[in-house]
């Protein structure tokens, strides 16, 4: 049993509390990802699990015990750091054994676990050089099988692909979905990246100011955002948010103004704004939920002055100029678009994404 649970847990450096009485439950074998931007509290919460950081308040428990007040080596966790921290006068074979010796592991049992580490990470061919013989992608998989060795119940990563290329990030970012798969241990992995986080996590913890701001699964993050913070943080390139957009009825129906420009609401979505009918609301559109097809229906078009275009190959992002807004539009490579031309963009009303103004909680 390694479900990890924190119960209205807080840290507080001086007067400035850093996290917010969190309420979280990771699942015994899940791969939990908390992500967020800088400062919000994730790496606080990752170090306060593995006992590195004292707790202000609250309750943990991994498994059935409160580990609140035992110390790190007795919580049979293990984690994988973002500098690696590997020593570097040892080999890689010294290096992975190292913590199953301080506990006097037996030889014969510190070859075979490090044998399999290796063979799992691809690592045997490496295992008597040294940390500066190696590169980057490799010295990661060191600590990584260093964690692995130690046949913990949870498995803990700060933020362990920030110091690699983009290259070796997606290369190590699947090697650790495959680890995990094939181990299945409780996992707790911090990140920034929201990229890291989608692909990677069962489900993720959004974090801002050390407050959860969701909870969920890649895609009900990505389909159904909580707040505007979430919406805007979760996709590449972040949803395209339009203020001030104004919810009035014509001829019968409820349409919104949209950078000066009118679009006619379906009705579960016009249902479910009429209450904020000749009030302004927030809305937000997804870059890839724009078309550049030629079929398009009236009440469900933006059109706007392309001001650059980046071409990338198997597709091209627009950014357009609509009213006092700088609309991103992710569209098919086929279309003919330069600076200065004006282009006209459908919509699917079904894909829009609106908030309340004042408590930024998502509508629709």
């Amino acid at each position: 049993m390694s479900q990890v649970r924190l119960e209205d847990i807080s840290k507080r450096f001086g007067d400035v509390e850093v996290v917010k009485g969190i309420n979280l439950t990771v699942n015994d074998g899940e791969f939990l990802v908390l992500v967020g931007p800088s400062g919000c509290g994730k790496s606080t919460i990752l170090r306060m699990i593995a006992g590195l950081e004292e707790i202000s308040s609250g309750r943990l428990y991994i498994g059935d015990r409160l580990v609140n007040d035992i110390p790190p080596k007795d919580r049979d966790i293990a984690m994988v750091f973002q500098n690696y921290a590997l020593y570097p006068h040892m080999t890689v074979y010294q290096n992975m054994a190292f913590g199953l010796q301080r506990r006097h592991t037996s030889k014969a049992e510190i070859d075979r676990r490090v044998g399999m580490a290796a063979d799992m990470l691809e690592l045997r061919p490496y295992l008597k050089r040294k940390p500066k013989e190696l590169s980057g992608g490799q010295r990661q998989r060191v600590a990584l099988g260093r964690a692995i060795v130690r046949e913990p119940e949870v498995f803990l990563m700060d933020e362990p692909l920030s110091n690699l290329d983009a290259k070796l990030r997606v290369q190590t970012r699947a090697e650790i979905s495959r680890l995990h798969q094939r181990i299945r241990r409780t996992t707790i992995y911090v990140t920034h990246d929201q990229t890291e986080a989608m692909t990677m996590g069962d489900r993720i913890v959004v974090l801002s100011n050390g407050i959860i701001q969701q909870v969920g699964s890649p895609q009900e993050l990505y389909a159904h955002p909580a707040n505007q913070f979430v919406a805007t943080f979760i996709g590449s390139p972040a949803m395209n948010i339009f203020p001030h957009a104004h919810v009035a009825r014509s001829d019968g129906a409820l349409r919104i103004a949209v950078a000066d420009q009118y679009l006619t609401l379906p009705d579960n979505v016009a249902n479910v704004l009429s209450g904020f009918e000749n009030r302004d609301i927030t809305i937000g559109l997804r870059p890839e939920d724009f078309t550049s097809q030629n079929n398009h229906v009236p009440g469900q078009t933006l059109q706007g002055t392309v001001d650059v275009v980046e071409h990338l190959g198997n597709e091209q992002l627009l950014y357009v100029k609509m009213a006092n807004n700088v609309v991103l539009a992710r569209v098919d490579p086929s279309l003919s678009a330069r600076a200065g031309d004006t282009v006209t963009l459908g919509i699917n009303p079904e894909h829009l994404h609106a908030f309340d103004p004042d408590s930024t909680k998502a509508l629709v």
